[in-house]
């Protein structure tokens, strides 16, 4: 019998990580894999010892690319790759993997780094930023999640106070698409292969995020939404993902951003597909 580990942040209290884990390490069993649950503190990495009893593979839940590159070091197939992870976890850096393959997105300036105690406030680059993209537009953080680091930017005032603020972080500009304010689609992908598709809108905010109050749907995807999600997922190399698209002019879809770890209960419960199954089949038809 083969055997897995599934692994999630132990640090983040939330039952929603705990869930994830549980669907995953459910789907693994009903498809005859021993599957055992662990959170990231649970597997140290000890240097100077080997790993104890290594499984066929690994499904990482959880952005600790240090521990999911020990793993991959000791030669144990992980999905997604660390690499992957990595790349998706900081958005500016997805962003430049998304464009150097043509996907179509929104305009995007990534911010240069500016230390936290120094200032490039009188230089004209953000003159320059808001010439170039106008108001209102987005900031966004590099490291976030479930709609979260994501702002709103309607005046001169709160760009400037916000671009204040995140000295130190890694984050960029983008134009906001009004055209997609409070809707998109968040498309889950297997491989080669879409396996679901929800709609999601808000009447309250510029996010559709269902974490921040958002309401799902069904969708059946055109078949130009279903190509561009495959190829972002491509783009950033990632086996599993949760691409989210927006609403560009005449609805011509724009890649919003690409999730590794996307959460799979909330498209579960609107659609009835459970990704976790479409998953565990595909690694094991990978490692065979």
């Amino acid at each position: 019998m083969k055997s897995c580990w599934v692994i999630y942040n132990g640090s983040l209290t939330s039952d929603k990580f705990a869930d994830q884990a549980h669907l995953i390490q459910e789907a693994a069993e009903r498809a005859g894999v021993q599957a055992t649950i662990l959170k990231n503190y649970e597997l140290p990495m000890n240097l100077q010892k080997p790993i104890q009893n290594p499984p066929d593979f690994v499904v990482f839940l959880d952005k600790d690319t240090l521990l999911a590159s020990y793993l991959k070091q000791a030669g144990i197939p992980i999905f997604n790759d660390p690499d992957v992870i990595e790349t998706c976890d900081n958005k500016a850096k997805q962003y430049l993997e998304l464009a150097n393959t043509g996907i179509p997105m929104p305009k995007t300036i990534i911010a240069p780094k500016v230390y936290a105690n120094f200032t490039i406030r009188d230089s004209g680059y953000y003159e320059r930023v808001l010439d170039e993209l106008g108001l209102p537009m987005i900031i966004k953080e590099g490291h976030g999640s479930f709609g979260m680091k994501v702002y709103l930017i309607e005046s001169e005032e709160s760009f400037y106070e916000k671009v204040d603020e995140l000295r130190g972080v890694d984050y960029v500009f983008q134009e906001f698409i009004e055209t997609s304010r409070g809707r998109d689609l968040r498309v889950n992908i297997v491989g080669d292969t879409v396996v679901a598709a929800m709609y999601r809108y808000s009447e309250t905010d510029f996010r559709a995020n269902i974490t921040n109050g958002g309401i799902a749907e069904v969708v059946d995807l055109t078949a130009e939404q279903e190509s561009l999600a495959l190829r972002a997922a491509k783009a950033v190399g990632a086996e599993f993902a949760g691409v989210d698209l927006l609403y560009g002019a005449n609805d011509e879809p724009l890649v919003c951003e690409v999730n590794a770890a996307a959460h799979i209960r909330n498209i579960y419960t609107v659609t009835g597909i459970n990704v976790a199954d479409a998953m565990i089949e595909y690694i094991l038809g990978e490692i065979q």
